[in-house]
């Protein structure tokens, strides 16, 4: 599935270095997740799956930060725990 013309507004809005990096992870979330459903979503991009939250991104003032919503079961070393619902 494509990206949803809400999150192609949201990078649109950002610097040009910003939006080439976030076009970029959506590009590589859309290719991943092609069943997954895109929209912003508390002011941010993010990918559903059968209506759960399952990958995201938004621009911080320090960077750009992904967001994983089972993120804390990975066994990836580096992710930290982010909020509730084991997100990392």
């Amino acid at each position: 599935m494509a990206v949803s013309a809400d999150v192609a507004a949201y990078d649109a809005s950002l610097s040009a270095d910003d939006r080439a990096l976030c076009e970029a992870l959506a590009a590589m979330i859309a290719d991943a997740l092609p069943e997954a459903e895109s929209q912003v979503w508390h002011r941010h991009p993010v990918w559903f799956l059968d209506g759960n939250p399952i990958v995201g991104y938004h621009r911080l003032a320090s960077g750009v930060r992904v967001l994983f919503w089972s993120g804390q079961s990975f066994p990836t070393p580096g992710l930290a725990k982010s909020g509730a619902f084991q997100a990392a």
